[in-house]
């Protein structure tokens, strides 16, 4: 094969002394500039040993095309790592390096070359884990006082992505609420104690919401033209939902065609928050 010819199958290794997320993220980042290839992510996380690692390297010899991304604290671990991809001819990135060598100058002090310092358990860990742990409490509007203590609101018809929604902010420390919306029926008078700049209005354009209710139907192996699906009746659901939000004067996003990072990311800008 000629070397300008392109290769769509490429095979993303991730390895790295902690999860590996940060690693991992950035790949995804990166290759979704490249929709036509056909990208195979293989992570090796909490590699803490040399043995490990020649272990890794024993089983990811076999991959064609291949691209190493590590995140590796101690020098040791990274030589060996540079060794293989000089001797195999492989295309690497170190994630961690540059950002502390690039501290390390500005600032003057030392790296700690700690293994997974950025996930010790502190008090932002455990105020996490108590946000993950209310929006599981007051998904679904499961009891309304949930609304008046949180510090986002979403509200939302079915198939807005309130649910997940509720949980990636969760995961920014967030505590979520959310109420599902369907026409006609009680609106909880705690939604109209709530400072409407901390309720979320999600809305979604007429045909994407009928095409996702019509896979979710037929993924459960059910007719999917049904009231649910019909496009009157999610049509109905969308115009109530919207005098709602008029009348509560909240933040209104449409989710059609956004990830769940995109929605987030407007929704913590609106809160004059910092991701």
């Amino acid at each position: 094969m000629a070397e300008n010819t392109p290769k769509k199958e490429v095979n993303i290794v991730i390895i790295s002394d902690s999860a590996g997320d940060t690693a991992f993220n950035n790949a995804v980042a990166a290759a979704a500039q490249f929709p036509d290839a056909e990208i195979n992510y293989r992570r090796y996380p909490f590699i803490i040993s040399k043995e490990k690692l020649e272990e890794t390297f024993k089983e990811i010899e076999q991959y064609p095309n291949l691209i190493l991304i590590y995140s590796l604290v101690k020098d040791e671990m990274q030589i060996p790592v540079i060794r293989f991809v000089r001797e195999h001819h492989i295309e690497s990135i170190d994630i961690l390096s540059p950002a502390v060598e690039a501290i390390q100058k500005v600032t003057g002090l030392r790296p700690q070359m700690k293994v997974g310092a950025q996930h010790k358990m502190n008090q932002k860990y455990f105020d996490r884990i108590s946000a993950m742990e209310f929006a599981v409490m007051y998904d679904d509007g499961k009891d309304p006082k949930g609304f008046l203590e949180a510090d986002v609101v979403l509200l939302g018809v079915s198939r807005t992505s309130k649910t997940p929604l509720s949980l990636f902010l969760a995961n920014k420390n967030l505590k979520v609420a959310n109420l599902p919306l369907v026409p006609d029926t009680h609106i909880p008078k705690e939604i109209y104690q709530v400072n409407p700049k901390k309720i979320i209005g999600l809305t979604n354009d007429l045909s994407v919401l009928n095409e996702i209710r019509r896979q979710r139907m037929i993924s459960y192996g059910l007719n999917p033209d049904t009231t649910y699906s019909n496009t009157d009746a999610i049509k109905a659901e969308l115009d109530s939902a919207q005098k709602l939000y008029d009348k509560l004067g909240c933040f209104v996003i449409n989710v059609a065609h956004r990830s769940i990072e995109e929605t987030a990311a407007l929704i913590l800008d609106h809160l004059g928050i910092e991701d």
